[in-house]
């Protein structure tokens, strides 16, 4: 007997706990609801929650507070709801925010704010689990911040408005077919939200008013709603307006508790008020109209000319060929929102960048902006560019084409949402990489040039391998970018530059005094990127005692001493492989060597830094302190000692002026 007294025990405790609550409304007469907002009951029974006024919200919620949970074990309760609902806008082909259903602790959303929001959150408490909500959105705008998928989405919404599921509105056929329909079509459409608290399975079903329940559901969601709704909770409806003249109205409700919410009758569902909103469209709107369509008779020509100018672009007739890789400025200007503040990722001698959405496909871009005043040697950069924008690699930032205006020449790259690597290094980084990060960037890094040197159908010298040019993906992934400088010749042929272009602290000693760029400059800079990287320094420290003013010297009087890990960023902690940084810092030297011969190749340093091959005993190399030699042989204290002014982050040494300018004068 007893045993049989502890099974009946939960049973039990479930029946008395439950609450089996359930309400039906086919019309909202004489509803217990409680509204707030621009929410009201119309006089013929609609539940209006928004009616034409902006940005303004509506709650309408049952008046009972309803237990949701199981005492005996705090599990969420099985529920179910259906509801008929019309979003009408006064302008057919634009839509605007959508409709919610509302799982929530309080009745209404104190402090919750209208427009994207839709009356359920605000900036602040967004996505905070302390919020306690679980809601259906039936929304028709598409807000970026939100990872919306379209403007006409239904989802699930738990805590924030950023869904854990969602999909195109619509519905499956009884034949399988999925039928798309369009949520603020002004048609009523009915929804059925379904929970089921064994499976721990959320349905939601939708489909036009003229159509019976679906076979298969619009969307599940596999989610145990126990830690997120409390033991009772009030259910309703949220919505909300933006700019746009726009209405959301509730025909009719039903819901119910451990158990299937009573079929609705459609037939007795009140009628939405087509016509009358139609008549004031004709009467108020069209007059507006007619006013509208002469003062912009009168102004047409007038914005047109404005226009053209605002937009016009310096176009040759050698560009005609380069079309798939020349953007309109009309296309970067509103993918920059109008090269706005907001939108700088940042800026110096080297120009401006700017963060961008080009409208068309969504992708995401950085938009460099340089001077060209001078047009010498353009048409051979431009296909240069143009050839640069062929190169694909992984470890390489892609450049998708340019634009010309005016005095400016704008290059477009792929967007990296992580910025460049130098503000992960230098001026104490509020963010630092670990070394397992540092190593995976440096020998991606390494790759990509390797694959500019030797994979491609020219030979490709970047000529400004650096920290603030390495930019990094979302997953922290390494990808050398800014080609502004980049040179191509063919394989097998001696490069024919003739300038000393680049950033000082990274310029090879021959390079200076040649001129002549080449794969080995190449890997020098990348010496020294390596030992910016591991030891967190610039090459060259503008402040502190000159014998450590130079990365290269200071690293090789640690090794001198037999204590080069001495040399390492002491912001990579103690969490990294000894074998792994003892080699980035001695490739570092070797690939720093004052002598080009003495420099591996790009593929030597892959295999060194891969483990293919050994690493040599630097002392058979015959490596030594090389310092930093310039183009007429003095060194660094005597250079800064006859140019002081040239004692700043980024300075850029060039004999050509055309360099200078293809390089955004860096």
């Amino acid at each position: 007997m007893f045993p049989k007294l502890l099974i009946l025990l939960p049973l039990l405790g479930s029946l008395v706990f439950s609450q089996d609550t359930s309400f039906t409304y086919n019309g909202f007469t004489s509803a217990n609801l409680s509204l707030d907002g621009l929410a009201m009951i119309t006089s013929n029974g609609l539940l209006r929650l928004t009616n034409d006024t902006k940005q303004q919200q509506g709650h309408a919620f049952y008046t009972t507070p309803i237990s949701f949970k199981n005492s005996l074990n705090d599990t969420a309760f099985s529920f179910s709801t259906t509801f008929v609902f019309a979003i009408a806008s006064v302008y057919r082909t634009l839509s605007g925010h959508g409709i919610a259903f509302v799982i929530s602790p309080t009745r209404g959303r104190p402090g919750a704010v209208p427009s994207t929001y839709l009356g359920l959150f605000n900036e602040t408490n967004n996505g905070n689990a302390t919020n306690h909500v679980v809601a259906v959105e039936l929304d028709t705008i598409q807000n970026p911040e939100f990872k919306d998928i379209n403007d006409n989405h239904v989802g699930v919404d738990i805590n924030s408005l950023e869904s854990a599921t969602s999909t195109s509105a619509g519905y499956y056929a009884d034949g399988g077919a999925f039928m798309n329909l369009t949520l603020f079509s002004g048609n009523p459409m009915q929804v059925w939200v379904e929970y089921d608290g064994v499976k721990k399975q959320l349905n939601v079903t939708l489909a036009p008013i003229d159509v019976g329940k679906p076979k298969f559901p619009l969307l599940s969601l596999s989610r145990d709603l126990s830690p997120i709704i409390n033991k009772t909770m009030y259910v309703g409806f949220s919505s909300a307006t933006g700019s746009l003249l726009i209405s959301h109205y509730i025909l009719g409700w039903s819901f119910k508790m451990n158990g299937k919410a009573q079929e609705l009758a459609l037939s007795q569902l009140p009628k939405l008020p087509r016509g009358k909103e139609r008549s004031k469209l004709l009467t108020i709107g069209l007059p507006v109209i007619l006013v509208c369509l002469v003062l912009i008779a009168i102004s047409g020509a007038t914005y047109v000319i404005k226009r053209k100018r605002k937009f016009a672009e310096l176009l040759e007739d050698w560009e005609v060929d380069y079309g798939p890789h020349r953007f309109k400025y009309k296309d970067l200007y509103i993918a920059t929102k109008g090269f706005g503040d907001k939108e700088l990722l940042g800026s110096g001698g080297f120009g401006r960048v700017y963060k961008g959405v080009l409208t068309t496909s969504k992708i995401e871009i950085a938009v460099k902006k340089v001077s060209h005043e001078s047009r010498q040697g353009m048409r051979e950069f431009v296909a240069e560019i143009v050839s640069i924008g062929r190169l694909r690699h992984r470890n390489l930032v892609p450049l998708l084409g340019y634009c010309r205006r005016k005095g400016e020449l704008l290059l477009v790259y792929d967007y990296m949402s992580n910025g460049s690597l130098d503000k992960y290094l230098f001026d104490q980084p509020q963010v630092t990489l670990s070394w397992s990060q540092r190593f995976q960037v440096i020998k991606g890094v390494a790759s990509g040039l390797l694959y500019l040197h030797e994979g491609w159908d020219q030979v490709v010298i970047h000529r400004d391998v650096k920290a603030s040019n390495v930019l990094l993906d979302g997953e922290l992934n390494g990808r050398l970018g800014d080609f502004g400088l980049a040179r191509l010749y063919d394989h097998g042929t001696d490069p024919q530059t003739t300038h000393v272009v680049g950033t000082l602290g990274y310029l090879a000693p021959e390079h200076n005094r040649s001129g002549k760029a080449t794969t080995s400059t190449d890997v020098y800079a990348f010496g020294a990127f390596m030992l910016e990287v591991a030891c967190g320094r610039r090459p060259i420290q503008a402040n502190g005692p000159s014998e450590d003013s130079i990365l290269v010297d200071w690293v090789f009087s640690h090794l001198s001493r037999g204590e080069i890990m001495e040399a390492r960023d002491p912001n990579c902690g103690t969490n990294y492989v000894a074998e792994e940084l003892e080699l980035v810092l001695k490739l570092g030297l070797m690939c720093s060597h004052s002598e080009a011969a003495a420099r591996p190749s790009m593929r030597q340093v892959v295999q060194y830094l891969e483990g293919d091959v050994p690493f040599p005993d630097l002392s058979s190399l015959g490596l030594c302190s090389t310092g930093l030699t310039f183009a007429h042989g003095e060194r660094f204290d005597d250079f800064f000692m006859t140019y002081p002014s040239s004692m700043n982050k980024g300075f850029s040494y060039s004999s050509s002026i055309a360099d200078s300018l293809l390089s955004g004068g860096r």
